[in-house]
């Protein structure tokens, strides 16, 4: 029998990126159930990122902290040939996926996937007065430019995409908590907008997540999101990736593959 036959799994990740988890759950026997508690969508205006782009020879780095930027980036630049002088970082191996499928090189990956990661271990290579083009979320933590700027690099901040809670979501979560039968096993988070956008929907539907649904996060970052919300996850993934999370799951319902 596969590890997860049988169980039923929430995923509250955007429509665009849920099927990679999707995908490797029912591979592992899961019934993936999939109600997006986040959408992606444009920034208020490509401004920022349109400028940056045409000057991209004035700066020394470009980081991406998403798939979604990189993917912002790649749409919106006439090309994708960059200065030489220009090295590229991002935060982890989903980000480094999408960048090497533009065709863009990396010179820098942290070893965890999390802002205080790349931080940490991009100031030694930043020169004083360094300049770095920051894609990313048009809402977003900001440990990342706050340090690189305390670490005397110029940031600049360009938004490539939003976050939205999308539409239909709430009648989706009314019908799968209408019956204590159909319950999911299993809920994933894989940002903190997810588990606050989870709340806020449940909340508008006058629901409450069932404690017995296990709680599986991503990272840390989504951990401290969910402990503030007084939901702590009953998991967390080794590393803040699809395939940990997969895993964690796998390891949680089937340990040690009995």
């Amino acid at each position: 029998m596969l590890p997860l036959a049988q169980k039923r799994i929430l995923i509250t990740r955007s429509r665009q990126q849920a099927s990679d988890l999707a995908a490797r759950l029912s591979a592992l026997g899961a019934d993936p159930i999939l109600i997006p508690t986040i959408d992606i969508a444009p920034p208020e205006s490509f401004a920022a990122l349109d400028e940056a782009i045409v000057h991209l020879d004035r700066f020394d780095w470009l980081l991406f902290t998403s798939a979604n930027a990189v993917q912002a980036f790649r749409d919106r630049s006439p090309s994708l040939t960059l200065p030489l002088k220009l090295r590229m970082a991002v935060i982890g191996p989903s980000t480094a996926r999408a960048a090497g499928e533009a065709g863009l090189s990396i010179s820098h990956i942290p070893p965890k996937a999390v802002a205080e990661s790349l931080s940490e271990t991009l100031i030694p290579h930043l020169r004083p007065g360094s300049r770095v083009l920051l894609v990313r979320a048009a809402t977003a933590r900001d440990h990342l430019p706050e340090t690189l700027t305390a670490a005397g690099a110029q940031v600049t901040i360009a938004a490539a995409y939003r976050t939205i809670i999308p539409e239909g979501s709430t009648a989706a979560l009314e019908e799968l908590f209408h019956d204590p039968a159909r319950y999911p096993d299993a809920v994933t988070f894989t940002s903190s907008s997810t588990a606050t956008n989870l709340v806020a929907l449940l909340e508008a539907a006058h629901l409450t997540l069932p404690p017995e649904i296990i709680r599986v996060s991503i990272g840390p970052i989504t951990t401290q999101t969910l402990r503030d919300l007084n939901l702590p996850p009953h998991l967390e993934s080794l590393e803040a990736t699809i395939p940990s999370l997969a895993a964690a799951l796998e390891g949680y319902f089937h340990p040690s593959g009995n």
